[in-house]
């Protein structure tokens, strides 16, 4: 994975819709099984053991995720919730691709792009057209 890959794009979807690495770790799964609604409960059985994340976590990530328009949510049962196939497919297969090859890289630029001092001085070297 290129660094060309991390895209301005990119990384405002990073920023505006993952909120944490368990966040990524949840839209992951998530979108693996596209047809599939999943509950809370359903997404802390099936992500691995090491995943250090509890139910109220999980749904408050997918919930967090929801107005972003990754996930669609099912008004009539409520608390269920499946990948939405929306203008960000782009942006999570490389979120996914970046989670697999590049893991360090990725959680950084989560934490860093959290941070505002951090990204007050990245955004200073931004080249803007006049």
């Amino acid at each position: 994975m290129e660094d060309s890959a991390f895209s301005e794009a990119f990384l405002g979807f990073i920023h505006t819709a993952i909120s944490s690495v368990s966040a990524a770790e949840v839209l992951l799964l998530v979108h693996r099984y596209p047809e599939r609604w999943w509950t809370p409960v359903e997404v802390r059985a099936a992500l691995p053991a090491d995943v250090n994340i509890t139910e109220s976590s999980i749904a408050a990530c997918l919930d967090g995720l929801r107005p972003h328009g990754v996930l669609e949510f099912d008004a009539e049962k409520r608390a269920r919730y499946r990948a939405a196939s929306d203008e960000h497919d782009a942006h999570v297969r490389t979120l996914a691709q970046a989670y697999n090859e590049r893991p360090v890289t990725l959680i950084r630029m989560i934490y860093a792009l959290r941070d505002p001092r951090i990204q007050s001085f990245a955004d200073a070297f931004k080249i803007r057209k006049t």
